[in-house]
């Protein structure tokens, strides 16, 4: 799995004029899933994610995770993350998992997230998606399994 994670003040999704999902404080986490991803690691990544000691302390160092701040997270699945583009001008996307796996492993990130007490907002998965946010820093990371 791939992940860009933001660090966001706010975040949103909309699909077709409607919010189907939202962050105050926390990550808009952008996902990508490969074929050899499992539910283990979406679970795996989850957890590193909540940890993860990237948002500032009294003193504004890097030191408090998105459970230490009470943060929130919006999710959206983004199979772009596994493009070629090594040759020629169009992406190819056969590094990504098959729609079926990744719908299933999207919702048990997400899942996972819950699990450990942070609230989710959500994309649509395989929709044209307008996100909005305000990026916190910035900071933003790239997460990547190692599985595909």
């Amino acid at each position: 799995m791939r992940a860009v994670l933001q660090r966001v003040t706010r975040a949103s999704c909309t699909v077709e004029g409607r919010v189907t999902g939202e962050t105050g404080p926390g990550f808009l986490v952008l996902l990508g899933v490969a074929p050899d991803d499992t539910a283990d690691t979406a679970r795996r990544l989850a957890a590193q994610i909540v940890k993860l000691r990237i948002f500032g302390d009294e003193a504004g160092r890097m030191n408090l995770s998105l459970l230490d701040i009470g943060g929130g997270v919006l999710s959206v699945s983004q199979f772009t993350l596994y493009a070629d583009t090594r040759r020629g001008n169009r992406p190819g996307f056969t590094g990504a998992a098959p729609p079926e796996q990744a719908r299933a492993l999207y919702a048990e990130f997400n899942a996972a997230l819950r699990a450990h007490g942070v609230p989710v907002g959500e994309g649509v998965f395989g929709a044209h998606m307008t996100l909005d946010l305000t990026n916190d820093g910035p900071v933003t990371l790239v997460l990547d399994t190692g599985q595909g």
